[in-house]
């Protein structure tokens, strides 16, 4: 039993009330914990990441109560490379809010950004169900407050809008969950694991109720068609460095189905037959066309930005309902880089916002900066288009490779093809826009009236002005890494082959969490 595999929930859990009580006027002071607290979550994810490199799997008993009863955290290949992607993204976040000045534009950023990372964090390392929808609460509640930072009506009504749709999902959770309790008597995965593989097929009406649920709960949170509308207003609206870690969310839902279907419900058992090839898949296939339609329609840069997301977490889910090794590792290489690139995008928003005044893909004056922001929109335009030379290309190959010889190859195949060449006609065009047809002359009172909301957008807006270096900086640093992501792809991807070898074989996973006999720890001499 390691307690560093628990330091990264503990650390922001302390830093944001620490910064609401002790720093809660003095933004500069807020801004060195944060920072500093982010720099630390790097590095003991980065170790976290490295010690179980070799396979193994660590964890920590709280109360030093044995699984399953205790709660019990688990740090094995796939949660600690999901910890250490966003901790990383979390620093170019915020190193870009605070260049951005948007960590002032309204209160207790900070600490709501903490406790967002609370949340997220312990999504990804929890051993338990219900410590899963309990981590998805907080990272709920705290990413309610970001996206209403600042203000606004447009922004209040899509926050609203997101806390709706995330209830029903938190609510069918909590029906997924009694019906898995009921049916088995613990809610710890490892101790889940065994128990569903010895339920009989005439007694599996009830586990498999739940089993569905939980798939719908995991494709809300995951933004699949048709439970996808939550998120364009939401991330749209969104201040665009709180909309740059919301990439990651998305990629939560994926990390739930990996978990829970490869450990729980793996493939071999009749609980789950016919749920990816029959529901998600198809699913999942109209999703990547849906959000690659959206790019092309898109009026405006944010909302743009908020359909490729949705497109690429079909892109994702493609991959994950092969439910195979090949497809697991291809859909791991595949969210490391969408997040990356999502989230650049994201910032891209922002830096356009800034210079220009407006998101509004309509001929207007040139803006502050361009020649910087048109490369850093070139670039991470083509990588979410999945054009070569970047990670988007190389992801999309592994993701056509794992589809290679299934029965839906050819539908698989035609609509990754055909999204990819879509979504570069709305890249095209929305980049032409902005800074090729840009001109001298004024814009006209439409385009005024736009820019100043009326069409739902943006209410705090500001006035044009060249983006800070700190924020040009930040982008770039997010960009600097899918560069990385495309030159090391070999190593990366032969990590993500171990990692879905590691979770198509749990037996390790599990021996360690209910650590065998399973017995409650011996108390130890003194206490």
């Amino acid at each position: 039993m390691t307690h560093w595999i628990i330091a990264p929930i503990v650390l922001p859990a302390m830093l944001a009330p620490f910064i609401v009580l002790a720093a809660r006027y003095h933004v500069g002071i807020q801004r060195v914990f944060s920072v500093a607290g982010v720099l630390a979550l790097i590095g003991i994810s980065a170790g976290l990441a490295w010690q179980v490199s070799d396979g193994s799997v660590i964890y920590y008993r709280l109360g030093d109560w044995a699984a399953p009863f205790g709660i019990v955290v688990v740090g094995d290949r796939l949660s600690t490379l999901m910890i250490l992607l966003t901790s990383v993204l979390a620093l170019f976040v915020l190193l870009h809010a605070i260049g951005a000045d948007w960590d002032r534009r309204g209160r207790h950023f900070h600490a709501l950004f903490q406790f967002q990372l609370m949340g997220i964090l312990g999504a990804f390392l929890t051993g338990d169900l219900f410590n899963l929808f309990v981590f998805f609460e907080v990272l709920l509640i705290a990413s309610y407050g970001l996206m209403i930072h600042a203000g606004g009506n447009a922004r209040l009504r899509a926050g609203v809008q997101y806390v709706l749709f995330n209830l029903i999902g938190s609510t069918l959770f909590l029906f997924a969950l009694g019906s898995i309790y009921a049916e088995t008597g613990t809610l710890n995965m490892a101790d889940l694991a065994q128990r569903v593989a010895l339920i009989g097929p005439e007694e599996t009406v009830g586990i498999r109720v739940a089993a569905v649920l939980l798939l719908l709960v995991f494709a809300i949170k995951a933004a699949l068609v048709p439970l996808h509308f939550w998120l364009p207003s939401s991330y749209a609206e969104a201040p665009a460095p709180v909309a740059a870690l919301f990439a990651i969310m998305t990629k939560v839902g994926a990390y739930a189905i990996i978990r829970v279907y490869t450990l729980i419900f793996p493939p071999d058992l009749d609980v789950t037959a016919g749920l990816f090839d029959l529901w998600l898949l198809p699913a999942a296939l109209v999703s990547l066309a849906i959000g690659m339609i959206g790019v092309l329609a898109a009026q405006r840069l944010d909302r743009l930005v908020a359909y490729s997301i949705i497109g690429s977490m079909g892109m994702v889910l493609v991959s994950i309902a092969l439910f195979t090794p090949e497809g697991i590792a291809a859909a791991l290489y595949y969210i490391v880089h969408s997040t990356l690139a999502g989230a650049v995008l994201f910032l891209v928003v922002d830096l356009v916002r800034t210079g220009r005044g407006s998101v509004e893909l309509t001929t207007q004056p040139p803006m502050a900066g361009t020649a910087l922001t048109a490369g850093l929109f070139f670039l991470a335009a083509i990588a979410m288009a999945g054009l070569p030379p970047l990670s988007g290309f190389l992801g999309k190959l592994l993701v056509l490779d794992a589809a290679y010889g299934t029965d839906l190859m050819t539908w698989i195949w035609a609509i990754v093809l055909g999204s990819s060449l879509v979504s570069i006609l709305g890249f095209a065009r929305a980049g032409s826009v902005l800074f090729w047809k840009a001109h001298s002359v004024a814009p006209t009172e439409e385009e005024e009236s736009t820019k100043d909301g009326d069409d739902g957008g943006d209410e705090d807006e500001p006035d044009a002005g060249a983006p800070s270096r700190l924020a040009y900086a930040a982008t770039g640093g997010l960009l600097a890494l899918l560069v990385a992501h495309t030159v090391f792809a070999g190593q990366v991807h032969g990590y993500t082959i171990d990692m879905a070898a590691q979770l198509f074989a749990p037996d390790s996973y599990i021996s360690t969490v209910l650590d065998t006999p399973g017995k409650l720890s011996a108390p130890k001499e003194g206490n």
